[in-house]
């Protein structure tokens, strides 16, 4: 499938610069000869959930400090030297002293909540106000500190988290090419597959996905437009939630899209990506459609975790959503079977009979939102910084030509340049058509119709080889649904094919968090596919 047929089946001033200590994609690939690679030796924290940590933290087995120093020295042990997955792209110089002080709270009996003392990672294109940079993997916004803290980044050290580093990500997002390399970015090289390294991890969220997968941190968080929450964490064998749109506040987040765009959590367990999602909710007084999530959002979403949370669930079957990779079927049929046996009342088929009516029209409302809401980031970035909006961005990435475009290009940003503002009619129209039919006749008309409580479907294939010639190889997904029409969508790992991860997806209406949780949860609880990752050189195969 081409990037460009995807990207619409699924939406997703000179300056003096150094380059100083980047690593670019051409050094990383001779530094991770894969035939060299040293067995992975196992690690005290792995696979430990949050609730794990914070019973080690209770009996003073494990301090917040301890945790914290442990996750460092393994990302500097795995993520920068063998196998070197580079999904970290810049570490919190200020993590251990921020843990410290947290252990001091605990001992005071001041506990924020459950993420009280828990490393979190967070993608790099989500300011923090500190000593990181936000940069969305270019090196046009290297040495970018953010003033104020994201939304994000305010309700994650509410919560008592450490905020330990960024994560690497395909560059602005994977919305610069049409021929990019999922994992890629100017600044921090090419991201790996723990599973197997010749395998990419998806996007745009990769670094967080693989850091999850990986056993590099307890949670991370990702963002999504279309497929970048999902889509790494289907192939890096974790759990990824993409909520409503508004459920959590955008402020401060590098934006494709206001109407799609996201953040969204990324945890190995169900539960741990409920209590990351309940962390994150709630008003933002700088994204206004948050105000849309009063009284539908919960601090608390683990509460909705039930056993037999399945048990006369109607789940609706798209299978016009199927059929890409016969493996994959084989392990959806699997999972439907599952779910019959847990209680699960299946109506199948349940197509969302509106797929593939929109993608060029959803493609151009990416276009046009990108040009706005770029530019008005931007806009508020450093002055010192060589870019403050994207017709300067697209010159600068002519002018470091090897160092940004080695492998492709950057033919989004030159259509998105063409298109006017969004007063345009054309801009309006697109809107309004994407919104009707992946909302009211897509959707909830399939919801409706078939007396539906969710919609399941395979998240995504199997990762594919990592190829910077030809770029990425996307098999099928199921992602553009819930992405398009802002409703919120829960992948779960479903089992694999020749040891690649392959995830199935929970999705319904606006706000139903959770509902999907409580049908996600059992079914997890009920499989456990979940296998910890062994880095190998290639899929035994």
């Amino acid at each position: 499938m081409k990037r460009r047929d995807f990207i619409k089946g699924t939406a997703t001033g000179s300056t003096v610069f150094a380059f100083t200590g980047l690593t670019n994609c051409n050094q990383q690939t001779k530094e991770n000869d894969l035939k060299s690679q040293e067995k992975v030796k196992p690690f005290e924290l792995d696979e430990l959930s949050i609730s794990d940590l914070q019973e080690k933290m209770e009996t003073g087995e494990l301090s917040a400090l301890k945790i914290t120093k442990m996750y460092l020295y393994r990302i500097n042990e795995i993520d920068k030297k063998g196998p070197a997955l580079n999904s970290i792209i810049e570490i919190n110089p200020d993590a251990l002293k921020i843990a410290d002080k947290l252990d001091k709270e605990r001992q005071n009996k001041k506990i924020c909540g459950p993420l009280h003392g828990i490393p979190v990672l967070i993608k790099d294109n989500i300011d923090t106000a500190d000593k990181m940079m936000t940069t969305a993997g270019s090196l046009a916004l290297v040495g970018s500190i953010a003033k104020q803290d994201s939304q994000v980044a305010k309700k994650l050290r509410e919560a008592g988290a450490i905020i330990l580093g960024k994560t690497n990500l395909s560059e602005w997002a994977n919305f610069r090419s049409l021929h990019s390399s999922s994992g890629w970015s100017g600044r921090g090289g090419q991201t790996l597959n723990p599973y197997a390294l010749d395998r990419n991890p998806c996007g745009s969220s990769s670094g967080s996905g693989v850091a999850v997968s990986a056993n590099l941190c307890a949670l991370a968080i990702g963002t999504e437009t279309n497929g970048s929450v999902v889509c790494p964490a289907t192939a890096n064998g974790i759990v990824g939630i993409k909520p409503t749109v508004g459920l959590i506040g955008r402020s401060g987040i590098i934006p494709i899209s206001h109407t799609q765009d996201t953040a969204g959590p990324m945890a190995r367990t169900v539960k741990d990506a409920a209590l990351l999602l309940g962390a994150l909710t709630g008003i933002d007084k700088n994204d206004v459609i948050t105000k849309k999530s009063k009284d539908k959002n919960h601090q608390d979403y683990t509460k909705f975790l039930d056993p037999n949370g399945l048990k006369g669930a109607r789940i609706g079957i798209a299978r016009n959503y199927f059929g890409f990779h016969p493996e994959v079927d084989r392990l959806m049929e699997k999972a439907i079977s599952k779910m019959s046996e847990l209680g699960a009342i299946i109506v199948d088929p349940a197509n969302i009979k509106t797929k593939g009516e929109y993608g060029d029209s959803s493609f151009d409302v990416l276009l046009y939102e990108f040009k706005g809401d770029l530019n008005k980031y931007l806009k508020n970035v450093d002055k010192k910084l060589p870019v403050h909006s994207l017709k300067e961005l697209i010159e600068f990435n002519k002018q470091y030509k090897e160092e940004e475009m080695p492998f492709f290009e950057q033919e989004i940003f030159e259509m998105s340049q063409e298109k006017g503002g969004l007063e345009s009619l054309e801009y309006k129209k697109a809107l309004k058509k994407v919104l009707r039919l992946s909302q009211k006749d897509g959707i909830d008309a399939t919801i409706k119709e078939n007396d539906l409580d969710a919609i399941i479907a395979p998240t995504g294939g199997p990762a594919w080889m990592t190829d910077h010639i030809n770029g990425d190889h996307f098999s099928g997904s199921s992602s553009s649904p819930a992405a398009r029409s802002g409703y919120p969508n829960i992948t779960v790992p479903a089992g694999y094919v020749h040891g690649a991860p392959v995830g199935i997806s929970f999705f319904s209406g606006a706000y139903k968090e959770p509902e999907l949780l409580k049908f996600a949860f059992p079914y997890e609880q009920a499989t456990k596919h979940r296998i910890r990752p062994k880095f190998l050189p290639q899929l035994p195969v």
